[in-house]
């Protein structure tokens, strides 16, 4: 499998063989570490790719999340920031313990209305995720873009989840985040976007930056 990783690795970083698209088009093949990163996360979505099972690749280095289904790219969220715990603890395949939960619009008692379906409207801006082998992975948004009042609800929401950590760490004496943590800043529509297209069991592959 790693010789085939390999083989994959060189045919995408090598112009000229064709007009696919390169797995990782800001790779340096004079960069071992690089070159071994990208082995890793190849050899893995190998795996992955031979089922039909939609995945998450966490590019780091490229600061966006790819959402993909038998090796090809469904859809590209770019990540505004992000912070991790050790990264040597951020490789091999986590799964998705649970989705985050929807924030249903309410109907009034005795309304003669039908509940309308779930849509990414109804996904949260900011939750946790919990993955197996350990990993939590913190999802918050950005509140550049946005209005006012929106700004404000956001940048309320990451003071939030700032603050449990600085609580977890005072009292508990014990690290804020586990040794396997991973926080993400989308925009908001984005982080919808991401809420959207999980499913329970999911699996994520995180291509590790050497620059954190």
């Amino acid at each position: 499998m790693h010789f085939c990783a390999i083989l994959l690795l060189l045919a995408f970083a090598t112009p000229g063989w064709g007009k696919e698209p390169e797995a990782f088009p800001d790779l340096n093949p004079n960069n071992l570490h690089e070159l071994k990163e990208a082995t890793r996360v190849l050899e893995e979505e190998l795996k992955l790719a031979a089922r039909p099972q939609t995945y998450l690749l966490i590019d780091l280095r490229a600061s966006t999340i790819l959402i993909k289904g038998r090796g090809i790219d469904l859809h590209q969220i770019p990540i505004v920031t992000w912070s991790a715990g050790p990264q040597e603890a951020l490789k091999g395949v986590h799964r998705l313990i649970a989705r985050p939960p929807v924030m249903r619009r309410k109907i009034e008692p005795g309304a003669a209305v039908e509940q309308e379906p779930i849509s990414v409207a109804d996904m949260p801006t900011d939750y946790v995720l919990t993955f197996t082998p350990s990993l939590s992975l913190t999802v918050v948004p950005s509140v550049a873009n946005d209005g006012l009042l929106r700004s404000a609800v956001l940048l309320g929401k990451v003071g939030w989840h700032s603050m449990k950590g600085w609580v977890a760490q005072l009292f508990r004496d014990q690290p804020a985040e586990p040794s396997s943590y991973l926080r993400l800043t989308l925009t908001a529509d984005h982080a919808q976007s991401l809420a959207w297209s999980l499913v329970d069991g999911m699996a994520v592959v995180i291509r590790r930056s050497s620059d954190k």
